[in-house]
């Protein structure tokens, strides 16, 4: 997949993103305040923090698929790690505004009133969140996203989280319906706490996943053995050390030392050097390989 192509891909998932978030976040407010559901409400500032995430990995996207240029010779590609990290944090703001809330309600009691619009928009996030999250996972895995990915990751918790206020909303009807509610004010704001804790996990995991590269950390030991076997394949390559990878974005980074016969002539050695780049990057497309020629010291010594 060229860049032009991954570029455009991208770059329409997470505007369907922005724009489902964007619906969801204006109908459960308006359901939720009508019906003083904390619980719906809760998961209104939830999908604001997806609407926000979908605009941040949107600019990353468009940022990531920029071309090297003078003041970054590697490329933009770091952008899509930077908007998953941010949008981890916004994710943990969230979650304390959910849980404070949610207390307030606990002390000082509260009536969810019209439970069926709650369980209706609720019910319509989810099916919506399902479709829109399965595209952009589709997505990220065709493209390598950090970014794609990390905004699908909010809209699969907002899947769980809605089917969560769904079941404590039905609750909330059952018990007013044939048993006492004096219980069943308390379903509301343990449910919004129960969404809170879930969105503090998925965004901890986030953080994990999307600062990782940022400190520039190897690649994972499965491309690393695609590496070392690609560089098994190359002929005139007797042996390599000093291999180093890291990935920024969709970008992954390689340098290795190759050890050659002292005897190679310049040209011979910058088609082994050619051949060792053209093998790794069939083996891991959207690799930037740098190939440094050493002559082999036992061949040296003699």
């Amino acid at each position: 997949m060229d860049r032009a192509e991954r570029a455009r891909k991208t770059t329409r998932a997470a505007a369907i993103s922005v724009v489902s978030n964007t619906v969801l976040v204006i109908l459960k407010l308006i359901v939720g305040i009508t019906i003083g559901s904390v619980a719906v409400i809760s998961e209104a500032v939830h999908s604001g923090m997806d609407l926000v995430a979908s605009l941040i990995a949107l600019f990353a996207v468009r940022t990531a698929a920029r071309p090297a240029d003078e003041d970054h010779p590697y490329g933009h590609g770091k952008a899509e790690n930077i908007s998953g990290t941010i949008e981890a944090l916004l994710i943990f703001a969230a979650a304390a505004w959910i849980i404070w809330e949610a207390a307030n309600k606990l002390m000082g009691g509260h009536e969810v009133e019209l439970v069926g619009w709650g369980v209706a928009v609720m019910a319509f996030s989810a099916i919506v969140n399902v479709i829109v999250s399965e595209m952009l996972f589709r997505t990220a895995r065709e493209t390598d996203s950090i970014a794609l990915e990390a905004d699908a990751w909010h809209l699969r918790t907002d899947v769980y989280t809605s089917l969560g206020v769904v079941g404590a909303l039905g609750f909330i009807a059952v018990t007013q319906t044939h048993f006492t509610s004096l219980y069943a004010h308390w379903i509301d704001p343990v449910a919004a706490i129960a969404v809170a804790l879930l969105i503090i996990s998925a965004a901890w995991h986030l953080t994990i996943n999307s600062a990782r590269d940022l400190m520039d950390v190897a690649l994972p030991e499965a491309e690393e053995q695609a590496i070392r076997v690609a560089l098994t394949e190359v002929e005139d390559v007797r042996d390599y050390h000093k291999l180093r990878t890291r990935k920024a974005g969709s970008q992954r980074f390689v340098d290795v030392h190759v050890l050659v016969d002292p005897q190679m002539t310049v040209a011979r050695a910058h088609q082994v050097a050619y051949a060792v780049e053209t093998a790794i990057k069939q083996h891991l497309p959207s690799t930037a390989v740098v190939v440094h020629i050493e002559p082999s010291e036992d061949d040296a010594e003699e």
